[in-house]
């Protein structure tokens, strides 16, 4: 936490409707203010290396790269901010992709007003952040695994794979994709090839279907 007790948000979200929302509710509180948005994941991760911030407030769908891909890598870096996401959906596999992307909690913009202060101040303090549903989900998805004698799965494929999948089912070409990551569209068809290969799918449509659960994209 900075000087003062007051901490440091990065917020963002691409509607700019949502952003002005959730500031107005962070900025009501003594302890807490925005020093930087951003409209996609890649802007975020941008002005997070350049502005001091001790907590990221990340909503899960974004444009170019999604809360959940710039979590990952601001959770990579030390020091890394606290992070939050924030999600329309009640979505368990958002939750548990959140959590294995180093959140400290999923909030519901649906019950922002409620849960996301609270959210914060428990990030801040180095607690985790459950709300009630989703603390259900866990529980149940916990004692599944239990009984199967299962583990909770790391990540199958690697971050410009998840790249290239995102922008796949988000209808781009080949040649679009190739251009927006700077790379062959021959490294493009290679990586296509290997997700598919590893996730056992056959087509686009499968691929698209995997991109939702996995929080790339929004349903």
């Amino acid at each position: 936490m900075s000087t003062a007790g007051i901490t440091r948000v990065l917020l963002a979200d691409d509607h700019a409707l949502v952003r002005r929302g959730v500031r107005l509710i962070l900025e009501n509180e003594p302890d807490l203010t925005v020093v930087a948005e951003a409209g996609d994941g890649r802007e975020a991760l941008a002005l997070s290396r350049v502005i001091d911030v001790d907590l990221a407030v990340l909503d899960v769908a974004m444009p170019g790269l999604t809360g959940l891909q710039a979590a990952r890598e601001m959770s990579r870096r030390s020091p890394s901010p606290r992070i939050l996401l924030l999600s329309m959906y009640d979505n368990d596999q958002y939750f548990f992709e959140a959590l294995k992307a180093g959140a400290c909690g999923y909030v519901l913009k649906s019950v922002a007003d409620r849960d996301l202060v609270e959210a914060c101040r428990a990030a801040v303090r180095g607690e985790s952040f459950i709300y009630p549903d989703a603390l259900t989900s866990l529980m149940r998805e916990h004692l599944r695994r239990a009984r199967r004698g299962e583990r909770l799965p790391g990540n199958v494929l690697t971050p410009r794979e998840e790249e290239v999948v995102k922008l796949i089912a988000e209808g781009r070409s080949s040649k679009d994709i190739a251009a927006l990551l700077v790379i062959s569209v021959k490294t493009v068809e290679r990586h296509r090839a290997n997700v598919l290969q590893k996730l056992e799918l056959r087509d686009r449509t499968q691929l698209t279907r995997y991109a939702i659960r996995a929080g790339l994209i929004e349903p």
